[in-house]
């Protein structure tokens, strides 16, 4: 039995991953333990959870591989402040610190962390490092169902490398193609972010909901004045606008003149068409990018399957419309494709390239993003004493048909059930489901228990036999990583009226007989239930079909914006005290408001820092 420990850290989502014979036994993001959204830090609560799952002592553990290269990342930053130099100092010397203590000697730092989970782990040749890169690339081929792929990696920035062509065939993956820093479609998407007042890293996907809110109307300047962007889809970036290789910002002023407007101050500026017509622009100018390059590889190596990793593969408007292109028959996006998921491409990487393991049984090996942890009856209940909370057991058969009872009458639901997923999005394991049908349900959501923006869209999990009646699209997307639009006979046609309004006006006009999924430009991030993956959900989903005629749910992360994911029993309880859900599910232990003692009401609304 050969054991690997993935471990990704220091910049943003750090997790641990465990395979055992090159099977993905457990994956978590260290935010859902230490509830510090994006937490950053040395994963502990990750890696003690994956240890616990395969019931492994840390010393017991046969390699241990970090997602990426230290030395290779300080040399860049080395390179860029020569480059730069003298403009930059103060980024550089803010930045040296860290790397003198922490990051330049960082097998040191691992092994000490490391040793705090186990006394007798004193091996520190157990630790290795993979590439950023290569470790996104083997998170998207090897867990995918294909024998072979092309594999496309776009992010922000690894060691040098912000996007990388790879192809993968067997148990090899082999680097054919780079873009290097500073030029980066991750990092050019994440200065739109910064301009229209979200955060760096957090904000992408505000930015991605409020596109279709505006028109694209400084695509071409973007393209012109921004970027040298090719026919086959590489690029450079025009670094005169730009301030995050020297500077402590993404922008600088000459990006704020070329657009006409400072940088938006999300604590005193409101939104306005501006913004909208700068998010729509950018949206518009990485699906180009994102189809000039898809068209090019396909051309050039002519294999028909395409495997997705890094930031940017979240951005599942993009996915759809390479999906729609046709340029290939299949399409895999890895779930985990921040830097979370490089913990498991790493340690994937390690055993089939290093180890040179073979891959068996080509299917998704993902579990459905199921890979977090799961808690017995008997903990929960437990737990719900301690807490005061007020339930009643069920039947498995009980919960799918009351729970679709109250999803039919309104009520929002919170959903506990089985593994935590893996990656950003919730998949019916750690769920807000609501009834799509409803009309007011979309803004309820956001502003009574999301506590977010009116604007923010949200996605519908659908069964995957029906998905073809509801949407323009019949191919699986299990991950929720695929947008289409809503299917022409279940839309409603905008009056002339109604057509002329402009940006947030448009929010409340019901397009489609499932209004509260429905996004502006008709659009939904579609999630396909599988009876495999899910049993539970997928009941639930049925019975709510046999009542109302609609296979479809409303689905969203159980927490308040802000909050990472719920993980444990009490986090899902205080979410559910603090916020107006009116029913929570844990397993088979089912929870009203109304019956739950009014003293236990929590102020959730400003626990979190906004996101």
């Amino acid at each position: 039995m050969t054991s690997i420990l993935g471990i990704s850290a220091f910049y943003h989502d750090s997790a641990a991953a465990l395979i055992i014979d090159g099977e993905i036994v457990a994956a978590a993001q260290e935010e859902r333990f230490s509830r510090k959204k994006h937490d950053a830090r040395y994963p502990i609560n990750a890696i003690n959870y994956v240890l616990s799952e395969a019931k492994i002592k840390l010393s017991d553990i046969d390699h241990i591989v970090f997602f990426e290269k230290p030395f290779l990342k300080f040399e860049r930053l080395l390179e860029t402040y020569m480059a730069f130099a003298p403009k930059g100092f103060k980024s550089f010397s803010l930045s040296m610190p860290i790397w003198l203590r922490e990051k330049l000697f960082q097998k040191k730092f691992l092994f000490d962390n490391l040793k705090s989970h186990d006394e007798d782990f004193k091996d520190i040749n157990k630790i290795k490092f993979s590439e950023h890169h290569y470790s996104h690339a083997a998170s998207a081929f090897y867990p995918s169902p294909f024998k072979e792929a092309i594999v496309l990696t776009l992010d922000g920035v690894g060691e040098w490398a912000t996007t990388t062509v790879a192809i993968g065939k067997e148990n090899k993956l082999n680097m054919l193609k780079e873009i290097h820093f500073p030029h980066s479609l991750g990092l050019l998407y994440s200065a739109f972010t910064y301009y229209t007042g979200f955060k760096v890293n957090s904000g992408e996907y505000k930015v991605m909901g409020l596109a279709p809110y505006g028109k694209p109307k400084y695509k071409d300047l973007i393209i012109k004045e921004l970027m040298d962007l090719k026919e086959d889809g590489s690029f450079k970036l025009n670094m005169k606008y730009f301030n995050y290789a020297t500077g402590l910002t993404m922008t600088n002023k000459k990006f704020s003149n070329l657009f006409g407007q400072p940088v938006r101050n999300s604590k005193k500026d409101l939104l306005t068409d501006f913004h909208m017509d700068i998010a729509s622009s950018i949206q518009a100018v990485t699906e180009e990018v994102v189809l000039r390059l898809t068209r090019d590889i396909v051309k050039e190596y002519k294999i028909k399957n395409l495997c997705l990793a890094g930031g940017v593969a979240l951005n599942c408007v993009a996915n759809g419309k390479i999906l729609r292109k046709n340029y290939f028959e299949n399409i895999w996006i890895q779930p985990a494709a921040g830097d979370a998921g490089g913990s498991l491409g790493a340690a994937l990487a390690y055993w089939h390239r290093e180890l040179d393991k073979p891959r068996k049984d080509l299917k998704d090996k993902m579990k459905g993003a199921y890979l977090g942890p799961r808690h017995e009856a008997s903990s929960i209940e437990r737990n719900l004493k301690s807490l005061k909370a007020v339930y009643k057991e069920k039947t498995s058969s009980e919960i799918s048909s009351q729970v679709a009872k109250e999803l039919a009458n309104s009520k929002t639901v919170g959903w506990f059930q089985g593994r935590m997923e893996f990656g950003p999005r919730a998949l019916g394991a750690r769920s807000i489901l609501a009834d799509p049908r409803s009309e007011k349900m979309q803004k309820e959501l956001n502003l009574k228990i999301k506590f977010r923006e009116s604007f923010r869209p949200f996605a519908p999990s659908v069964l995957r036999e029906d998905v073809k009646e509801w949407f323009e699209i019949d191919y699986d997307s299990p991950y929720m990583l695929l947008v289409s639009d809503v299917k022409k006979e279940k839309q409603i046609t905008m009056s002339e009226k109604d057509n002329k309004l402009f940006g947030i006006d448009k929010l409340n006009i019901k397009r489609s007989s499932i209004p509260a999924i429905t996004h502006v430009d008709y659009s939904a991030r579609i999630q396909t239930v599988h009876k495999e993956t899910n049993p539970k959900y997928y009941d639930l989903i049925n019975e709510f079909k046999k009542i109302t005629n609609c296979p479809v749910l409303v689905n969203t992360s159980f927490n308040v914006r802000g909050e990472p994911i719920v993980c444990s029993v009490e986090d899902a309880f205080n979410c559910f005290m603090g916020t107006n859900l009116d029913v929570l599910v844990i397993e088979n232990f089912v929870l009203f408001k109304e019956d739950q003692d009014k003293s236990l009401l929590k102020d959730y609304k400003n626990k979190f820092e906004l996101d």
